[in-house]
């Protein structure tokens, strides 16, 4: 599992699927999110802002991201 290490308290959703490589730009992660193919802990969230923290999961496209401080 990929790790994005955290550079302030949070990321959002949207930074964070560009930040891990899984989408090529924002309008790309706008969309996917959008369309709830993107997973947090486990759920869909369709907010592209959401704030990620300290040991949440993203899972898109059968990867996974983890969040680590």
């Amino acid at each position: 599992m990929e790790e994005i290490k955290l550079r302030e308290e949070f990321i959002k959703l949207g930074q964070a699927l560009k930040a891990a490589g899984l989408v090529d730009n924002g309008v790309e992660a706008k969309i996917e999110i959008q369309e709830g193919n993107v997973l947090v802990n486990g759920e869909v969230d369709t907010r592209r802002g959401k704030k990620l923290v300290d040991g949440d999961v993203i899972s898109f496209n059968g990867q996974e991201v983890r969040i680590v401080k």
